[in-house]
């Protein structure tokens, strides 16, 4: 066979062959989105479940037909106090700190490409509770001024850590590592606080450190919803963008993101949707640290999480207090259950990363 006949028999077999590796590539993409949307839907579902039984369930059942007639206004004896004043603005809270830490914790963790990388680890949600017993046990102070000044000390410890790391070029190993160091120094000055602070002052700090909804009302929402309302939807139409960071800086930029700003955008992002939390309701121990990973599991590789990781965030928060509340016997406070969880995944995730590498 000549060499224009063998040529003329391959190429229709190789333009085949190159078809078929293109259909399987779009045939996988639309396999993830698929399960990526999916999964998101689910989530979705799952926390509206949950936000209604938080609604009618406590001392006294409410039907949906009772509670909805409060959600619009209406006066139904006993239930528009209870929902309209009790339930209803603990449910919101709930949910709108734990699409917050949510997001602030995946935001970290894919920008440093590390999932140990969340702001319960780096020293954020330390810096937070350090302020809050400064005010606690040291001021004499309580409710609003609290949580400004929790809010404050996030700020600060965020832009301490990111000031100490960015000596000599952006590397998350170099802002973990700072951070852990950051968390340890202020854990320490926590105990020392509480170890000469007068009985009722350690009660009221340690409700605040442990992460509590207790004292939810529309008051601790109003700010908490401003701020969501700003900045999830700005770090949502740059989620695309913040994917691209995982690949890495240079990878990043030949896709056209602008890498300086937009990990800027996140970091501040982040830190904000933090600080508003935890000042809200104190730093709910691991739910910005499991909200990742979960998220991940459930969308599957490649997937954008932060939408997902804000709706796991969500789901842990509310599902975690309804447990608190009715479920153990006695109530406590939520960061009592996420705590209980998040330890041993603490644990499993060490282990996991140990093996197959820092990625979510």
């Amino acid at each position: 066979m000549s060499t224009t006949e063998h040529t003329e028999h391959t190429l229709p077999r190789a333009d085949e062959s190159a078809a078929h590796r293109v259909a399987r590539i779009v045939s996988g993409r639309r396999s993830r989105h698929r399960r990526h949307a999916l999964a998101t839907v689910v989530l979705g579902v799952l926390l509206l479940v949950l936000f209604a039984v938080a609604l009618m369930v406590g001392n006294t059942f409410y039907t949906p037909d009772e509670v909805i007639r409060v959600i619009l206004g209406e006066t139904v004896p006993g239930a528009s106090f209870t929902v309209g004043d009790l339930r209803l603005p603990r449910a919101v809270l709930a949910v709108l700190t734990g699409l917050a830490f949510g997001m602030a914790g995946v935001s970290f963790q894919t920008l440093l490409r590390n999932p140990l990388a969340s702001p319960d680890i780096i020293g954020i949600s330390s810096g937070a509770g350090a302020a809050a017993v400064f005010g606690i046990i040291v001021l004499s102070l309580n409710g609003p001024l609290v949580s400004a000044l929790a809010l404050g000390g996030a700020v600060a410890t965020a832009l301490v850590i990111y000031l100490l790391s960015i000596k000599g070029g952006f590397a998350g190993t170099r802002l973990i590592l700072i951070g852990i160091g950051v968390a340890a120094m202020l854990q320490s000055l926590i105990s020392y606080m509480l170890s000469r602070a007068p009985n009722w002052d350690i009660q009221a700090a340690m409700q605040w450190l442990t992460g509590s909804l207790n004292n939810a009302s529309w008051e601790r929402v109003l700010p908490m919803a401003i701020a969501a309302a700003v900045v999830v939807p700005l770090m949502l139409s740059q989620g695309r963008a913040l994917g691209a960071l995982q690949l890495g800086d240079d990878s990043a930029s030949g896709l056209g993101v602008k890498v300086g700003p937009t990990r800027l955008l996140f970091i501040l992002g982040a830190v904000t949707l933090l600080a508003f939390a935890t000042a809200a309701a104190g730093p709910i121990a691991f739910v910005s640290f499991m909200a990742g990973p979960i998220a991940a599991r459930i969308t599957g590789p490649g997937a954008n999480l932060l939408l997902p990781s804000a709706f796991v965030g969500a789901v842990l928060v509310l599902g975690g207090d309804l447990i608190a509340q009715f479920a153990l016997g006695a109530r406590y406070p939520v960061g009592v259950v996420t705590g209980v969880l998040g330890a041993p995944y603490l644990i499993y995730l060490l282990i996991r990363t140990n093996r197959s590498g820092g990625s979510l």
